[in-house]
C-alpha cells in the first residue's frame, strides 16, 4: 500500500511520494502528480502504456519519468493512476522502465482540478530516511 501526500506551498502544490522501495516512492510521487489534475481514484486500469527515462542522478531520472507521463497526458489525454517502476543502476547514471495504468480523461467522470503546466526542480529532493523509506518530492508548475 503506498503513501503520498500534497504539502501547502505558496501558489503551487508539492508533491511527495513515499516507499519502502526507491521505485515504489518513484510510483506513489506520480500518483500524486495526477492527483494534482484529478480523482485517481475514480481513474481505471483500462489502458497501460510503457514509459522509459534515464538520469544521470535520481534527480534528473524522476524528472525525465514524470515529464514522460506529462508528455502522454498532453498528447494522448490520458490520466493515470497506477505505475510499476523499475530502475537500475547503469554506466552514466540510472535507467527506468514503468508501466503507467488508466484511461482517456472523463470531465464528469475523473472530476478535473489543476492543470500541470511542467515538471520543475524545485524542492526536488529523493532519500531514504531512517528506517528505511524513501521519499521522493518536488513542486510542479501548475
Amino acid at each position: 500500500m503506498g503513501k503520498w501526500e500534497h504539502y501547502a506551498h505558496t501558489a503551487d502544490v508539492g508533491i511527495r511520494g513515499y516507499g519502502e522501495t526507491l521505485e515504489e516512492a518513484f510510483e506513489n510521487v506520480a500518483i500524486a502528480l495526477f492527483e494534482i489534475m484529478v480523482d485517481t481514484n475514480r481513474v481505471e486500469k483500462r489502458e497501460v502504456r510503457e514509459v522509459e527515462a534515464e538520469g544521470e542522478d535520481l534527480q534528473a531520472l524522476l524528472y525525465n519519468f514524470l515529464e514522460e507521463l506529462l508528455i502522454l497526458h498532453d498528447t494522448e489525454g490520458l490520466v493515470f493512476s497506477d505505475f510499476e517502476v523499475r530502475i537500475e543502476k547503469t554506466l552514466d547514471g540510472y535507467k527506468l522502465k514503468a508501466k503507467a495504468y488508466g484511461e482517456p480523461l472523463d470531465l464528469e467522470k475523473h472530476e478535473p482540478k489543476e492543470e500541470v503546466k511542467a515538471i520543475t526542480y524545485h524542492e526536488m529532493e529523493i532519500k531514504q530516511l531512517e528506517g528505511g523509506t524513501w521519499v521522493a518530492q518536488l513542486v510542479p508548475d501548475i
